[in-house]
């Protein structure tokens, strides 16, 4: 299975979704998880995840995960060469690197990644910005590229936001 996070931040609280399908071309989800938290820190440039992860955490307490199910967050999962993590690193370890985590983000991040990939989706001229750590990210990129929908953002990705901000 294959579970995808964002979180969407509100005055006072904070909406976490998680989207799951079965496989990378799935046109449907098989389920949806949804959880409000309070806000446990302010946003820290640079410590993104400070924020993030707590929120992801909890809602993955409700989320019975099996071996090979992987973990998709709105972000990136390393940040450079020197091994600066992101959101999604720090979730790897948290999980005591027993599931995959990919990220896929919108925007570019400054620094330098060897094993940051751009994934071209549709007839958008924008890539999207693929890591991972617990998957080969070039085993990825090509599943990325084959997600359902016709648009730069994949389709379950694109309602995953959707309904973070609902």
């Amino acid at each position: 299975m294959i579970y995808a996070f964002d979180t969407y931040y509100y005055e006072d609280h904070a909406k976490t979704v998680c989207i799951a399908f079965e496989d990378w071309t799935s046109e449907n989800e098989s389920d949806i998880f949804t959880e409000k938290t309070e806000v446990s820190s302010d946003y820290e440039s640079g410590a993104f995840y400070k924020r993030e992860l707590p929120c992801i955490l909890s809602l993955l307490n409700t989320i019975k995960l099996k071996e090979g199910d992987i973990i998709i967050v709105d972000g990136y999962v390393t940040l450079d060469n020197d091994g600066k993590m992101g959101l999604g690193g720090y979730l790897y370890e948290a999980l005591d690197r027993k599931y995959a985590i990919i990220g896929i983000a919108k925007n570019e991040f400054a620094s330098p990644d060897s094993q940051r990939r751009n994934v071209l989706r549709g007839e958008s001229k924008t890539p999207l910005f693929l890591t991972a750590k617990g998957a080969d990210v070039d085993e990825i990129l090509p599943k990325i590229e084959q997600m359902h929908g016709s648009y730069r953002i994949p389709a379950l990705l694109k309602k995953l936001d959707q309904l973070s901000r609902a």
